[in-house]
């Protein structure tokens, strides 16, 4: 099985918008500052999630991402297959051609391997973003309600209307004037 850094940081980064999403939609820095993963990773992976239609999306200050689904509707498999990411434990990639193009076609294991890829699908399909979250949840990982820290606002100094004695227009100038 090549289940590379792609598909489990994107299992986590649901995960993690699984878990706070109730506080509003989750920002990609905040992800990313939790579960150290790079910024621009996630960018590219929430790209993917967004047009699986896994995540949605919402810009603008308080923006971030949420699931577009039901925590119990979306797989572990659903996350990782929207990544690109190849569930396959054979050397051929499922081709069944696993001495090469030249080759003698299917090797002696790959039966075996081809049925470890069904019960890996089968076993990720089973496991939902609810099930993780809840267990996350009783292992004791906390979910903190961030502030938003807002700078505070600086009064505006108020200033007082200042008297003039002057004239307002033209004509009572020429008449103070004259």
């Amino acid at each position: 099985m090549r289940l590379t850094t792609k598909g489990r940081f994107a299992v986590t980064a649901m995960i993690d918008v699984a878990m706070r999403q109730h506080l509003g939609p989750v920002t990609l820095a905040s992800i990313s500052q939790r579960q150290h993963i790079s910024l621009s990773y996630l960018e590219q992976l929430f790209g993917k999630l967004r047009r699986h239609e896994l995540v949605e999306s919402v810009r603008g200050p308080g923006g971030g991402y949420s699931l577009a689904r039901k925590p119990e509707e979306i797989s572990i498999a659903d996350v990782i297959i929207a990544v690109d990411e190849p569930l396959d434990a054979t050397q051929c990639g499922g081709k069944e051609n696993c001495h090469g193009e030249d080759g003698e076609g299917r090797c002696m294991t790959h039966d075996l391997w081809a049925a470890l890829n069904t019960r890996m699908v089968e076993f990720l399909d089973s496991v939902n973003l609810k099930t993780m979250v809840d267990q996350n949840l009783a292992q004791g990982v906390s979910i903190e309600e961030v502030a938003v820290v807002r700078k505070p606002v600086a009064p505006m100094p108020v200033s007082k209307p200042v008297k003039v004695k002057a004239p307002n227009s033209v004509f009572n100038l020429a008449q103070n004037m004259g």
